[in-house]
């Protein structure tokens, strides 16, 4: 059987989405009678029927979907192939590091400080991003190397470096009553809204970035559970409570599992190298 091209991919993904030829003829920018050949062509090449037409409706035979799938990730890989490429063909090569503000867990200073000093260095671009962003921008060719936090990611395709594991803590508005505990255990916070970020489940509002996080727990709209290297960044009106029986966090460098950059080798040795002299900096817990 031949491989389809990007182009029949390209075509069905649209009519799979759209679930409608003139829609995604629209969408593709194309007359209607040309895409619906295609499709048939498809269908024959690959030897199994994709679409059920009936009464005017398109539904997706079981084959169909399977092909929506496989066809969505197949066109994201070679656009990511395209930027990667470009970026590889830059006269001035340069890394780019995705992460959301502050979340290196205090350590990008000192390993953009150091990171120089390798042979193959060459220079860092800092992309901040929100935090569902970070693995995408990493997927998608984007960036080359991105902080993400363990065991809250999707790391499907991707390599990885732990870094740091933090305890977690609880985030709260001084004023509010728990906040003068030494520690807490999850069972204090059952009947809190707790905020979704970071890939962390809850029951309260989702945030996707700390300055959200911040200004909803200190509105009382929720509290939080986040890495114990947050109190460096809290509020005046907030404070931090050890929470020892939630899972801790552990910070990582993930990277595209099938690059071969030598600048990014060294960029993970560097940063593996400077997390195991990190002293995490005194903040306010309140």
């Amino acid at each position: 059987m031949d491989r389809p091209e990007t182009r029949e991919l390209a075509y069905f993904l649209a009519v799979a989405e759209e679930l409608h030829f003139g829609r995604a003829a629209r969408r593709l920018g194309m007359a209607q009678p040309p895409l619906s050949r295609a499709i048939r062509q498809l269908e024959r090449r690959i030897g199994v029927p994709l679409l059920l037409r009936e009464h005017h409706r398109l539904t997706l035979t079981e084959a169909g979907r399977v092909l929506a799938e496989e066809a969505a990730a197949v066109l994201a890989a070679a656009s990511a192939a395209v930027r990667r490429t470009r970026r590889a063909g830059r006269p001035d090569p340069r890394l780019v590091v995705a992460l959301k503000s502050g979340g290196d867990g205090d350590l990008l200073p000192a390993l953009l400080a150091a990171f120089p000093t390798a042979p193959e260095a060459v220079p860092v671009e800092v992309l901040l991003c929100d935090v569902p962003d970070r693995a995408r921008l990493l997927r998608d060719g984007t960036a080359d190397v991105a902080f993400l936090h363990a065991p809250y990611e999707d790391f499907t395709d991707l390599d990885t470096e732990p870094l740091l594991t933090e305890r977690t803590v609880a985030v709260l508005p001084r004023s509010h009553r728990l906040a003068d505990r030494p520690r807490l255990h999850p069972a204090d916070l059952a009947d809190e809204p707790t905020a979704r970020w970071q890939g962390r489940p809850g029951t309260g509002p989702e945030v996707r970035d700390l300055a959200q996080l911040m200004h909803l727990v200190a509105l009382g709209r929720a509290v939080a559970l986040a890495p114990a290297s947050v109190r460096t960044q809290l509020r005046r009106d907030l404070c931090c409570v050890p929470v020892p029986d939630a899972a801790p966090t552990t910070l990582v460098l993930a990277w595209p599992s099938r690059s071969r950059s030598p600048a990014l080798a060294a960029f993970v040795r560097t940063a593996a190298a400077v997390a195991a002299g990190h002293r995490p900096p005194a903040g306010p817990n309140g």
